[in-house]
């Protein structure tokens, strides 16, 4: 009998043992938080050199972290430009392009891993608060992809049935159609934005569902991610930050971002647990230039959101992790969006998804390994498929493409100028360290350089496809998630 209660005693003294460890093992483990912008461009933080307003957060954030000068998002566009970031794969090798609509049938293949589920697998809380954009039927929703909560809506602010600035769109405008934007609680409807008044709520809404998603989990290791809906238009903006800048409404806007960001580190502070989170600061895409003064600033960069010039895609990233990273550094080496989800893996001590992706993990940069290159290249896929320019180092190599360009006559107070549709007839070539407005082709002087790249190029059209020259798909294109 003796020998049972002492058996008994063992197991329990083991089990005790065991949850203490895999407690202690989980208390080490860094919380991740991921702030995620619509439409923010590269000269739209004040340490990138935003004028007519200031960011006192963010800039605090950079001077406690480390701040980037050539990080790249996935695509120049919503939808792909998310597929990116939480799979860490290039759009393309999905299936997704473009921005998916309240009537799209397509989203999020259920093969994918987000970096929610990843997470998942090491025990973390999950949770989005803020624009999805990955489909809108229930298969493709966050729940369904790895996130415990979700509250935001489906898709993006100006999917509904009025124009950007807020009045009811003509009989035969194809956002006619749209329903009135949903805020998803879960896999439910939770309320709907009927007005332009109603925009102006988003921003404090997700911020504090983000803040209390914290307080509730700062126990645990978790993983928030807050993709905000602003500023892509229609601009909302509460009335604590309205007529605050000198920049008018989009000023606002950012302005608020900016809080929305001190709120995220007053709550990381107060449970104690910010030195052991990773806190990421980035946008989807450039600025919607032809918005004019509801637009951003691509800080120099040429053109904006949808071209695959750097002002389409090179967009601020910042990251703290006290301790971790050495506070107020800059980093200019090249890095992209798909590169967060094998950070995280490597942090976490997650496995990396089964499926071939096409990140890398940037933790070394993180650490100031100023000698570490994990990123050779970047991959400028935009449209349905077309690979229209790749970079190496500071050598950009622009491929033949047709793109909307913005330089022609502005929009003004969020109603959108017109674009002028333009080619590239030949390659050229860019040296991005002399020139990162793109103005100066120096091709002719840079034959071997260019032939170099275009190694890359064919390298990438056999793998991934390229609609410029007729491949629709390549050896590694996968499928987007379809509705049955």
């Amino acid at each position: 009998m003796k020998s049972i209660y002492w058996l008994a005693f063992l197991i329990i003294l083991f089990s005790s043992c065991s949850t203490q460890s895999s407690k202690k093992e989980n208390e080490k483990l860094p919380n991740f938080v991921v702030v995620f912008i619509d439409d923010m461009g590269y000269g739209d933080v004040g340490c990138y050199g935003a004028t007519g307003y200031t960011t006192p957060n963010l800039d605090k954030m950079a001077a406690g972290g480390m701040r980037f000068t050539n990080f790249y998002a996935a695509q120049p566009v919503c939808s792909a430009s998310r597929a990116g970031l939480l799979t860490g794969c290039y759009p393309n090798r999905i299936g997704f392009s473009g921005a998916l609509s309240p009537h799209s049938k397509v989203g999020i293949n259920p093969d994918e891993t987000t970096i929610a589920e990843l997470l998942k697998s090491k025990g973390y809380a999950t949770g989005i608060f803020g624009k999805w954009h990955l489909g809108h039927l229930q298969k493709f929703l966050p729940l369904q992809n790895g996130f415990d909560e979700y509250v935001g809506i489906p898709y993006s602010n100006d999917m509904w049935p009025l124009d950007d600035v807020g009045n009811p769109l003509p009989e035969g405008h194809r956002r006619r159609t749209f329903p009135e934007l949903p805020i998803m609680v879960g896999n439910e409807v939770g309320e709907r934005v009927t007005s332009l008044q109603d925009q102006d709520k988003l921003t404090t809404l997700y911020t504090e569902k983000a803040v209390n998603f914290i307080n509730r989990h700062a126990g645990e290791p978790f993983f928030l991610y807050l993709p905000h809906s602003m500023g892509h238009v229609p601009l909302g903006v509460s009335d604590k930050f309205r007529g605050k800048s000198q920049q008018g409404k989009y000023g606002d806007v950012m302005m608020e971002i900016d809080w929305s960001v001190g709120e995220i580190e007053k709550a990381l502070e107060n449970n104690g647990i910010a030195d052991n989170t990773v806190f990421i600061f980035t946008t989807d895409n450039g600025p919607w230039l032809n918005y004019g003064n509801h637009a951003g600033s691509a800080g120099g960069l040429r053109e904006g959101k949808t071209t695959s010039w750097d002002g389409g895609q090179r967009v601020p990233f910042i990251v703290k992790w006290p301790g971790k990273i050495p506070p107020g550094t800059i980093c200019n080496k090249l890095a992209c969006a798909i590169d967060i989800l094998p950070s995280f893996a490597q942090i976490s001590g997650a496995d990396l998804p089964k499926n071939k992706i096409d990140g890398t993990s940037i933790v070394e940069l993180w650490k100031g390994n100023t000698d570490a290159e994990p990123r050779e290249t970047i991959l400028f896929y935009y449209g349905k498929n077309n690979l229209n320019a790749v970079r190496k180092g500071n050598w950009k190599l622009v491929l033949p493409h047709t793109w909307a360009s913005y330089n022609t006559r502005p929009g003004k107070d969020g109603r959108g100028g017109p674009r002028a549709n333009m080619k590239v007839e030949e390659p050229e070539l860019y040296n991005m360290m002399r020139d990162p407005g793109e103005q100066y082709n120096v091709i002719e002087w840079n034959p071997e350089k260019a032939a170099e790249l275009m190694e890359i190029v064919e390298a990438a059209r056999a793998e991934l496809g390229d609609l410029n020259v007729g491949l629709e798909t390549g050896s590694g294109s996968r499928e987007i998630g379809r509705s049955e």
